[in-house]
């Protein structure tokens, strides 16, 4: 049982020096920052002689984490991240929440303040920065996000079942549309999927009131998700889809958060998370969407409906653009319902010109947000290629929904971008005059010979496909430059680059961290294992003790001198870099990758790395700079170093020249933890001024390579 929080310590240094704290930090990518704002805060409590352990929610997984013992014996606890971080079991505790960039810059500062901290209660928000400077993006954002990582599951299962179950047990049917036979193998396939799409827009719901609103608000989240998205509770022939999952989610959780806030008696405080806030939010959030948002979506679809009805005799170009606009508006809404139910419902007159137009839009946004992940690689992570790839596949079976993660992540540039290509579909196949005989879009229609006018109709989804990706990209790279520079300190949101600048699920890191340290983050996250060292046993191990973390094996390799697994040689070791400024040091940094012949293209290796730059400094501060690149200029891993004696101007935040100089390069297809491993310790032992400081005297390549064995 967790023992309350007692009055701020005061006293004598032997007081403090009894002192008991607890720090978790995280960032939203889960490398670099996650582990150098733990050893800031490790080390400004060991310079205090308190006692502070710190468990690290990173990419690999959470590592020493707090048990109870710790949390009953703690004083307080320091939560500085920038995604979710469960706080329920710090209940009585004095809890500090900022962003990861205050743990790595006001680490001394931090264990000061979480000293009065407020104690945290059963569901309360837990103090915040007061200066914002590290405070993550919003709050809004992160629950944003937080629903959105949860939704993508079941868009993918839900969407690939479908598809699997069309291609390889649907057919055209006389009587109209796109069937698989009831009671076939292939129907239940197909509505194991249909189920998957029927949770997609509850979860997205429940889990931003979630983020917002702590557990209670899981359920009203969830149902007033259901709600929205079953439009026969509001007398409406189609639901508001993820729009109103979006809606109802923030309002679930405000709602809850309002309540929480009411004053009851003692003895009704107990049940009020588990009984009382759920049925109020749920009941009140229900009513309210059924009977005075509801209404207006019904109204809203009605009228498209009228007003569609009279363009039947409208150009066909215009016509086309303007359904294209409503299927991609809103990818299962009542715009896009009501543009689909008007195609299929001039069907059965013998006008299949109108589905045309709205079969070739279908597919062009998962297929036009797939594209995107294809052409501008660096721009999204991991799990948005996966997303990325899944949404082309279902892009070819004309399951729209393949690109909501993207358009829920990130709606003011994706939506746009989704609906030009629809237009523009649209309008193709209507000047072409494309006919579809069944209620369904994408280019299975097409291969099972429901479609007239194939040709075109490939053309038009082809065109859209290709200006919805390069929308996106152009616009997310406008948001990003617009939004470095503008902000004071760098981050995707509030600031400039701290993390990636990354489009579709997950985009946008949050505020705070050092500059740079999205190597870590970018690199690792498709780095190579095949150079992973194991340890006598057999098993990859790294790892290192440090103050107030936990202690891992040593890589048998390098035990055996090789250093960061071997990607770090004396070949690719400098003790004075020529260069004086950031490109030319970044080409002399590429030639020395180049001595382990590993380089395929320097030119393309250097040019990457450039790019690189361009969308926000490396230069992590206290004089580091970590130039990265991912491209298939280098033929497998490889890490160099560098020193300059004057430094060079990397544009890093606090103002320092970059004297210690790291650049790593994988191939685009390289993978694996332990490259996250390794990165991870690197960027965590460069916060040690000591081993800073070892790095810049060393007087010779061995020498250097003697203090990067250090990094385990």
């Amino acid at each position: 049982m967790t023992s309350p929080a007692g009055p701020p310590p005061t006293g004598d240094g032997s007081e403090q020096q009894r002192l008991k704290l607890l720090a978790v930090t995280a960032c939203p990518t889960g490398i670099a920052h996650t582990y150098m704002a733990a050893e800031k805060l490790a080390q400004a409590a060991a310079s205090r002689g308190i006692d502070m352990k710190v468990e690290t929610q990173g990419s690999i997984g959470a590592e020493n984490v707090l048990n109870d013992n710790d949390v009953s014996n703690a004083d307080g606890v320091i939560i500085a991240a920038d995604k979710d971080v469960d706080l329920s079991r710090f209940v009585g505790k004095r809890v500090l929440t900022v962003g990861v960039a205050e743990g790595i810059h006001h680490p001394e500062q931090l264990i000061e303040r979480v000293r009065s901290a407020p104690v945290h209660t059963a569901g309360a928000t837990p103090a915040a920065s007061a200066s914002g400077g590290g405070k993550e993006r919003s709050v809004a954002y992160k629950a944003l996000m937080n629903g959105v990582s949860y939704m993508i599951p079941f868009v993918v299962v839900g969407g690939l079942l479908i598809a699997i179950s069309l291609s390889l047990g649907g057919h055209t049917d006389p009587s109209g549309g796109l069937v698989i036979p009831k009671d076939s193998f292939w129907m239940d396939i197909n509505n194991i999927g249909v189920i998957g799409f029927m949770l997609m827009v509850p979860i997205l719901s429940g889990y931003i009131a979630y983020a917002i609103g702590d557990r209670p608000a899981l359920v009203p989240g969830m149902i007033g998700g259901w709600i929205a998205n079953t439009g026969d509770l509001y007398d409406s022939k189609a639901g508001a889809g993820f729009i109103g999952a979006i809606v109802t989610g923030f309002l679930a959780g405000y709602l809850v958060l309002w309540i929480k806030k009411v004053k009851v008696p003692k003895f009704v405080q107990p049940i009020m998370p588990i009984i009382v806030i759920p049925i109020v939010a749920t009941t009140a959030l229900g009513l309210f969407f059924i009977y005075v948002i509801g209404k207006p979506i019904s109204w809203v679809f009605e009228h498209l409906t009228d007003w569609l009805s009279g363009m039947t005799g409208t150009s066909a170009i215009l016509l086309g653009a303007i359904l294209g606009l409503m299927i991609a508006f809103d990818m299962g809404g009542p715009v896009n319902k009501t543009a689909f139910l008007f195609g299929t419902g001039l069907i059965a007159t013998g006008n299949q010109t109108v589905m045309g137009m709205c079969a070739a839009a279908i597919p062009v946004m998962p297929l036009g947000q797939g594209l995107a992940t294809l052409i501008r690689k660096r721009l999204y992570t991991e799990q948005d290629r996966e997303t990325g790839l899944a949404a082309l596949f279902m892009g070819c079976f004309g399951i729209s929904e393949g690109a909501i993660p993207f358009a829920a992540a990130r709606p003011a540039q994706v939506i746009p971008a989704n609906m030009l290509g629809g237009a523009v579909a649209g309008a193709i196949a209507g000047v072409a005059g494309v006919e579809d005989a069944v209620p369904h879009g994408g280019p299975i229609v097409a291969v099972l010979g429901a479609v007239s006018g194939v040709p075109m109709f490939f053309v038009a989804v082809l065109i859209g496909t290709a200006v919805t990706a390069l929308t996106t990209v152009t616009l997310v790279d406008v948001s990003e430059r617009r939004r470095e520079g503008a902000a004071p300190v760098a981050g995707l949101g509030a600031a400039g680059p701290l993390e990636p600048a990354l489009v579709g699920v997950g985009a946008g890191a949050a505020a705070g961290g050092a500059a740079g340290a999205v190597v870590a983050q970018r690199v690792v996250a498709s780095s190579s294992a095949s150079a992973a060292e194991a340890s006598p046993t057999g098993t990859p191990n790294v790892g290192g003790t440090r103050a107030g973390t936990e202690a891992v094996g040593t890589p048998a390799a390098e035990a055996d001198g090789e250093v960061l697994s071997g990607y770090l040689t004396e070949q690719t070791v400098k003790v004075a870099l020529d260069a004086r400024d950031k490109e030319a040091a970044i080409r002399e940094m590429a030639e020395l990758l180049a001595r382990t012949g590993k380089v395929a293209d320097l030119d393309e290796l250097v040019a990457t790395a450039l790019r690189r730059e361009g969308e926000g400094t490396t230069g992590l501060g206290e004089e580091i700079a970590i130039p990265h690149a991912k491209t298939d200029a280098v033929t497998a891993p490889v890490v160099g170093f560098a020193r300059s004696a004057e430094g060079v101007e990397w544009g890093s935040l606090d103002g320092t020249k970059a004297r210690l100089v790291f650049m790593i390069s994988v191939p685009e297809a390289a993978a694996g933890d332990e490259h996250l491993r390794i990165l991870a310790l690197l960027s965590r032992k460069l916060m040690d001024p000591g081993f800073r400081e070892r790095l810049i005297a060393a007087p010779d390549e061995g020498a250097v390579l003697e203090v990067l064995s250090e990094v385990r």
